[in-house]
């Protein structure tokens, strides 16, 4: 079943809505402002999070900036009242993914939920696994705080991995989401792979580039106690 949270502070509009998905077998959790949204999306899981713009105590831009600044991928849909363009921008620019103006058709809702459930957000800001983090509106990588020095070509490809982590991802498709339809010969990729291994070795850290045998390669966190 599809989970998502609800994030509105009238309390007839939510009730209304959290019955409609329910029908629809989605499972819906509701939170009355954003101070209480974050608290439930920091504790549980959800495939996506409709939110309304006019909030008490945390409003809808900033909840969706704070999950965005904090590296969360969770598809966003913008609930509000405001239409006009430069409204749609402040919440794209906030990280917002979809954007549906009140009063809206129930049966139009579930298809944007149905969609944005089933894939993460590309407005994400910021990246980290273990010591690494990855500056996404930078280009910038650190490790244990200290920068990396990679071309465009290796960011694109370390943000790849991250993304996918623990997972691994083909060498096919690093090869298609970094360099696109014109690829270069295979060996490209194996001396980007190469420097990439360098770079993360340089500090010991708990991030480590794995070759996955058959496969590709995988980017995970080291736990204590791994090999």
């Amino acid at each position: 079943m599809v989970n998502v949270l609800l994030v509105e502070d009238d309390i007839d509009l939510a009730t209304t809505i959290v019955d409609y998905l329910e029908i629809e077998s989605i499972q819906c959790d509701h939170a009355s402002n954003g101070l209480m949204g974050l608290n439930l999306i920091q504790s549980n899981h959800y495939q996506m999070i409709m939110l309304d713009i006019n909030m008490p105590k945390m409003d809808g831009l900033t909840l969706c900036n704070t999950l965005r600044e904090k590296g969360m991928d969770i598809p966003i849909l913008m609930l509000t009242a405001r239409d006009s363009l430069e409204n749609k921008l402040q919440g794209f620019k906030a990280g917002s993914d979809d954007y549906l103006v009140k009063p809206f058709d129930m049966q139009e809702l579930v298809a944007r939920v149905q969609v944005l459930a089933k894939r993460r957000s590309g407005e994400v800001k910021r990246l980290a696994l273990g010591d690494l983090t990855l500056d996404l509106t930078q280009h910038s990588a650190q490790l244990k705080q200290q920068p990396l020095k990679l071309s465009p070509i290796a960011f694109k490809l370390l943000e790849v991995l991250v993304r996918a982590s623990p997972q691994a991802v083909s060498r096919q498709q690093i090869m298609q989401a970094v360099w696109g339809d014109e690829q270069p010969d295979s060996n490209s990729l194996k001396v980007h792979i190469y420097h990439l291994r360098k770079q993360l070795d340089i500090e010991l850290s708990n991030v480590k580039l794995d070759t996955v045998s058959g496969i590709g390669f995988a980017i995970k966190e080291q736990t204590k106690g791994s090999s």
